[in-house]
């Protein structure tokens, strides 16, 4: 009866609120996500420079899960959504039994492959022999986590996608907020460093997988888990991965992003940077420097996804009970909302930057590198409502291509040619190369706007017909 009562209200209550109700929670999920994230580097950022350039370092590997979970936890949540929209509950209960089972397991695969060539990742990834050390450490522990990781960001795209955002908050804060309070309780009164920054968000991650597996198992999911459900058919497992493929290109793409960038700003950052002592120490100050650039923006970039997945739900329900006007509203609202939004906290950033990079880290170095990107990536800010907003409507509506397309646009299509070409064009106009690196994800950011508006165009043109 309760299922059936929160199936209505998606289907008949007005949109706005609707996607309020469901975004409300999960935008806090993602600051609070966001939040512990930045905590690590602003913590493990007082330990030196090349301590604060292992987390970067380590950020893209952490991506690189996420974009596993995500593409099992997007995939499944938006087949589960639209069974739920049609009144299917035994496809909606084999979709969630199958989605937590495969995430848990891929997670025990990144383990122990990833364990056995530790020091061989953390060096592709973009260390420098100076941060080496720190993101061995680091690696070590995050690397054990992955099965829970992994589950963890499954199961809550799988509750979110059935309007139970709130639910599924619970799980990402508590963990987050636990990781908060470990983060400096581990690194300087137990004097782990580094390696406490890692065993916090360790703990942090197990007790999020517990909380929202207990959710499963307590019945507050519209789907059951049970392992009588879980699929026997590989159809149904290449169904979640290929509706899954857009979040897994937006976020792979996203690690091997951060590793050409590490790369390139390590390769630049020690020819130009002036202010270091040594190339060594230059290098890691630009790989700081970006490091901490991206921390803030994603912290910013959290307000625009958790408004996007707040609009997700109610979406793929419409769209599965075949109510395209209700499905073009709810789009309309997303991206007028978020587009407001980003544009307000881009101005504090732009306005603030060197004060925030210098938050992090006191160091000229890394406060002149850190500092301009994170100008150039606010300025850019409110055209992430058109990115995100198509990419998540094409997504939840089983658009799997073109999903998928513009998904590996902003931090692989364009970012990666971008990355190593506009060193070179800056070059050629008198400016220092890492000027080319600094302003990569602003001009991919705005071309990804500009190829997201005639897919939505033609969406809802063959929608509305």
């Amino acid at each position: 009866m309760e299922n059936q009562e929160a199936l209505q209200k998606m289907l008949t209550e007005p949109v706005g609120p609707l996607i309020l109700k469901n975004a409300i929670p999960t935008i806090i999920t993602m600051m609070v996500t966001a939040i512990y994230n930045t905590a690590d580097t602003f913590f493990v950022s007082q330990l030196g420079t090349s301590a604060s350039g292992a987390v970067g370092v380590i950020f893209s590997l952490m991506f690189l899960m996420q974009a596993v979970a995500f593409t099992i936890g997007m995939g499944s949540g938006s087949i589960t959504s639209r069974a739920l929209g049609k009144e299917d509950f035994s496809k909606a209960n084999t979709i969630c039994s199958t989605a937590i089972l495969t995430a848990f397991s891929v997670g025990v695969i990144f383990t122990v492959v990833g364990t056995i060539f530790r020091r061989s990742i953390v060096l592709h990834l973009g260390s420098t022999p100076t941060i080496l050390p720190y993101a061995m450490d680091y690696a070590k522990y995050i690397l054990f986590g992955a099965p829970f990781i992994i589950t963890s960001f499954a199961m809550n795209n799988l509750l979110r996608f059935q309007g139970r955002a709130a639910v599924s908050m619970i799980g990402m804060i508590s963990g987050g907020i636990l990781n908060m309070i470990l983060d400096p309780l581990f690194i300087f009164v137990f004097k782990l460093g580094i390696s406490g920054a890692a065993i916090a968000t360790l703990i942090s991650q197990i007790v999020s997988f517990s909380i929202l597996l207990s959710m499963f198992i307590r019945k507050k999911s519209l789907a059951e888990l049970a392992l009588r459900h879980i699929s026997k058919n590989p159809r149904t497992y290449g169904d979640i991965i290929t509706t899954g493929l857009p979040s897994f290109f937006r976020q792979g793409m996203g690690a091997l992003s951060g590793i050409f960038l590490n790369k390139q700003a390590a390769r630049y950052g020690a020819v130009t940077l002036s202010l270091a002592a040594t190339s060594v120490l230059a290098a890691d100050a630009a790989v700081a420097g970006m490091a901490i650039t991206n921390r803030v923006d994603k912290l910013l970039l959290s307000i625009a996804i958790g408004l996007g997945q707040g609009f997700q739900p109610v979406c793929g329900i419409n769209y599965g009970a075949g109510r395209p006007e209700r499905v073009k509203q709810a789009y309309s609202f997303l991206v007028k909302v978020s587009a407001s939004v980003m544009t307000l906290s881009a101005l504090g950033v732009f306005i603030f930057a060197p004060q925030i990079v210098r938050l992090f880290r006191d160091d000229d170095a890394v406060v002149a590198v850190g500092a301009l990107a994170l100008r150039m990536q606010s300025a850019v800010m409110p055209f992430h409502s058109l990115i995100f907003g198509t990419n998540m409507l094409l997504q939840v509506a089983g658009e799997k291509k073109s999903a998928t397309f513009l998904s590996s646009m902003r931090q692989g299509l364009l970012f990666i040619p971008c990355i190593f070409i506009l060193p070179h064009v800056v070059k050629s106009f008198g400016a220092e190369a890492i000027l080319g690196v600094q302003m990569t994800q602003m001009v991919c950011d705005f071309l990804s706007a500009l190829f997201a508006v005639p897919f939505t165009v033609r969406f809802f043109k063959k929608l509305l017909i």
